[in-house]
Order: structure tokens, then C-alpha cells, then sequence
């Protein structure tokens, strides 16, 4: 989810930062029915007119290195561009402004793109899947297959389209992520400075249990019609009114807000959560509520959300479990077969069950170059240190003991769990929350100045 400010459309048309359901709003635009689909590109046609002087969307408007962008991109753009800004409630720029910021974006956008094929960016595909199922869920759905079956039916290959969309969204965010990076330096001291100034009062470790429900649109937003936004904010109303009430039953108030409203209304009580874990796009409304209030609707492009925050809980110390691990790895690459890279982790598994030590193992054979030379030791390990597999066997092993061979994304392993203890982060934690809020302070910038370098390193020629 989303909130747009038509001054930052450049960077809503680049990419979905959130890469959100808000993905399915400009794919779903697309696929709509011909004559729906004609009629959008013709109200753009009629707003843009110095687009579309030859009453066509066809042919090149811009060369880009080696590639072009179409007419029919930039109109298909412009018109997302006004449905995410009309849903946010946001002014629409003039026509020749809008146009000119759309097709700046998508310029940006296709320079990124090409980086990222230069450079053999791959996003992982069990997050863009992880993604769609989020899609799906979003849109009432309760599976990927059926998230296709839906797209597909409006239009063949829509799907397909998503999909793509995601992998590119992905992709330019990964590069951004990388370039960034470079570009913004933050020391101890900067650190240090900022946590004594009066904004790091904003990093405690309260926790909010937040209640969150959203109205669905009955159809793709840019298709609503007026009584159709009407009825969705009079339920958002009718909800935000009987949550407001002490020690309410979230699922009667639901369910009583439901009425005749033809989709499923979405959400509930969300338990406790840091702030640093809301969703960026929420954690401004939800930590300036009090506790037992309730926030006006929020019209995004994919629904209207009503939160209410039900409890707060303060903390001054931030104390977690962590495990002193260490792991043999045996990569699976094209040097050696799933099949064999098997043979050999199991092979060491029965050495040490035969009494070999775990430590020597690692060092001759794991595949690990950062552990391999201490024996394997990846010293003291936090719940989301390590990826899903290795934590879930991880948190299951007996102290003193090893695992059973396993696989993840990077090949077989066995680990051992040399300690287990309660750790007092707090202060690693402040500082941790203090260097990201200086660089989300210091990247907008950083991004900007690179986006200018990538440009003006370009062969760009707009056609009139």
C-alpha cells in the first residue's frame, strides 16, 4: 500500500518501492476488457492531447541507448499515474507537466533496467512468489493458481505481466539498494550524534497492538463509479464508528460493518508489533494515536483502512535469544550435482557419528570460506539471521548437539548449537535503528544524485 504526492510521481512510475497490491491496480488496468481498456486510453488521449496530436498511440516517443519507449507506455502510465493520485485524494499536475514526469520516469526506469541486466540482477523467486500469494491474499484470494485464473480471464497473458512486472520491480530495487549503499556513509560518531538529539526519543521499543481493517473496492479503482466510492467510505465509517467504542468485538464490529458490501471486508487485530516492524507507509499514523483511538479512513488505491490502536506496551530493554552455532556447508553449483553435494554431506554426517570432531570437519570440507577457517563457528546467531531452513533446524537442535543434514538455498549443511543464552540488545538495537534512520535521511538524496549521473551518462532523444 501506498500513498502518492503527484510531486514524487517520477519515483511512483520507476518502481513500487512496497512492491504492493498496488502492482495489480496498473496490471489490472491493462487487462481490462477492449472496449474498457479503449475508452481509458481515450479519456488520456483527450486530457493529453499534445501527446496524441495524430489520434494515435502508436510509434516511439523516446530512444533510450539502444531502446525505445512507445506512445502507448507513456499513455498507459499517465493513466495509472492519474488513478494512484486520484485514489490518494492528491491534486493531478497539468497535462503537459504530468506528461513530462511520467515519461521521465519510465526514461529513468528502462536506464535501470538496462543496468540491471548488465550487472546479471536475479531476484530471488520464493520472494516474488512469496509476493504474488501477498497479491492474492489482498485481493481475497487463497492462492497464487487462483490470482492467474482471475487476471488471465480479464485478459490472456495478464498474469504473465504481473509476474514480469515484479521481477523488474524487484530487480531496479536491488540495484537502487546497491547503489545507494555506496553513496551514503554513516560513522560511530554520526551514530553517536543522533541519539543524543531529541528525534531518538522515537527509537524505544514500545509495541503497538494495532487493529487494521480494510474495505476493498468492489472493482479496480479507476472503474469505480461514484456511488461505488460512496458506499466503500460509508462502510470504512460505519466501521471506524463502532471500533471506536471500549473493549469492542473486533469480529462483531466486522462483521456487523459487513452489511450487504459485496466484498469480504479484509484484516483484524494484527497483535503487538515495534514500531520499527509497522509497515513504513502506517507506523506514522499508528504511533500518534492514542491508545483506544481510532484513525479517520485512509483511501489507498487498493481500499480504504481503518486502524485503531487497542494497547501499548513500553520497554526500556530489548532482550532476545541467540544461538552460538556453527555449520558445515556443501554448496550445490555447477562443479557438483545436487546429487553428489548429498553423497558428501551425508558422507560427514556419519563421520561424526562416528566421533569425528566438528570443528576439524568444517575446516577440511565446508564450503563456507567466511566460517570454514574457524571450524566452522558463525559465532552467536539471532532469530532472522540466518534464512528460514537453517533457523527452523537451528532453533530445534539440543545444545552440545548436531543436526541432521538439511538443505537451503545455498546447499546441504549441518550445523551444531555449541550455546544458547538471553542477550541484552538494547543498545546494539538503538544504535542499529539510529543508522537507519540517518540513512533514510541521507538516501533520498543519494538516489537522486545517482539517477542524474545515470542519465546524463545516456544517449536519450525524446520525438515530438
Amino acid at each position: 500500500m501506498r500513498f502518492f504526492s503527484l510531486h514524487q510521481t517520477n519515483r511512483a512510475v520507476l518502481v513500487s518501492m512496497s512492491i504492493s497490491a498496488g502492482v495489480l491496480l496498473s496490471i489490472s488496468s491493462q487487462a481490462a476488457p477492449a472496449d474498457t481498456q479503449t475508452n481509458a486510453v481515450a479519456t488520456s488521449q483527450d486530457d493529453n492531447a499534445r501527446l496524441t496530436s495524430a489520434s494515435s498511440t502508436d510509434g516511439i516517443i523516446a530512444l533510450v541507448n539502444d531502446n525505445a519507449i512507445l506512445k502507448s507506455d507513456l499513455v498507459n502510465a499517465i493513466a495509472q499515474t492519474q488513478a494512484r493520485a486520484k485514489a490518494a485524494g492528491e491534486p493531478i499536475a497539468n497535462s503537459a507537466q504530468l506528461q513530462s514526469e511520467v515519461l521521465n520516469a519510465l526514461i529513468l526506469r528502462e536506464l535501470q533496467l538496462s543496468l540491471v541486466n548488465r550487472v546479471g540482477l536475479k531476484p530471488d523467486e520464493a520472494a516474488i512468489n512469496q509476493r504474488l500469494a501477498q497479491i492474492a491474499q489482498s485481493e481475497g484470494l487463497t492462492s497464487i493458481g487462483a490470482l492467474q485464473q482471475r487476471l488471465d480471464a480479464n485478459q490472456a497473458g495478464s498474469y504473465a505481466a504481473l509476474r514480469a512486472k515484479l521481477i523488474e520491480d524487484a530487480a531496479i530495487q536491488a540495484l537502487q539498494q546497491r547503489q545507494i549503499t555506496n553513496r551514503v556513509r554513516i560513522s560511530e560518531q554520526d551514530i553517536d550524534a543522533f541519539l543524543s538529539s531529541p528525534e531518538a526519543k522515537r527509537l524505544n521499543q514500545s509495541e503497538y497492538q494495532t487493529i487494521h481493517v480494510r474495505v476493498p473496492y468492489i472493482d479496480d479503482y479507476s472503474r469505480l463509479s461514484e456511488a461505488q466510492r460512496s458506499k466503500a467510505l460509508k462502510v470504512a465509517q460505519d466501521l471506524r464508528t463502532r471500533l471506536q467504542a471500549p473493549n469492542v468485538d473486533v469480529e462483531a464490529a466486522v462483521a456487523e460493518a459487513q452489511g450487504s458490501y459485496p466484498i469480504p471486508l479484509q484484516g483484524g487485530d494484527m497483535g503487538y508489533h515495534k514500531a520499527a516492524a509497522l509497515p513504513t507507509e502506517l507506523s506514522s499514523e499508528i504511533t500518534k494515536l492514542e491508545v483506544g483511538a481510532v484513525s479517520t479512513p485512509l483511501v489507498t488505491p487498493e481500499g480504504i483502512d481503518i486502524i485503531k490502536l487497542a494497547d501499548k506496551k513500553s520497554s526500556d530493554t530489548m532482550i532476545i535469544p541467540q544461538w552460538h552455532t556453527r555449520h558445515i556447508l556443501v554448496k550445490v553449483d555447477d562443479l557438483q550435482t545436487d546429487v553428489l553435494a548429498e553423497q558428501k554431506i551425508n558422507d560427514l554426517y556419519n563421520q561424526l557419528r562416528q566421533g569425528a570432531s566438528f570443528a576439524d570437519l568444517a575446516s577440511t570440507y565446508s564450503d563456507d570460506p567466511g566460517s570454514a577457517g574457524r571450524g566452522g563457528d558463525l559465532d552467536w546467531v539471532s532469530e532472522e539471521d540466518m534464512v528460514g531452513p537453517f533457523e527452523a533446524v537451528m532453533k530445534n537442535t539440543t545444545v552440545g548437539d548436531y543436526s541432521a543434514p538439511f538443505k537451503t538455498q545455498f546447499g546441504w549443511h549441518i550445523l551444531k548449537v555449541e550455546d544458547k543464552r538471553q542477550q541484552d540488545v538494547s543498545n546494539q538495537y538503538r544504535r542499529n535503528m539510529a543508522r537507519q534512520a540517518l540513512y533514510q535521511r541521507l538516501a533520498p538524496q543519494a538516489q537522486e544524485d545517482w539517477l542524474q549521473e545515470l542519465r546524463a551518462g545516456a544517449y536519450i532523444q525524446v520525438l515530438n
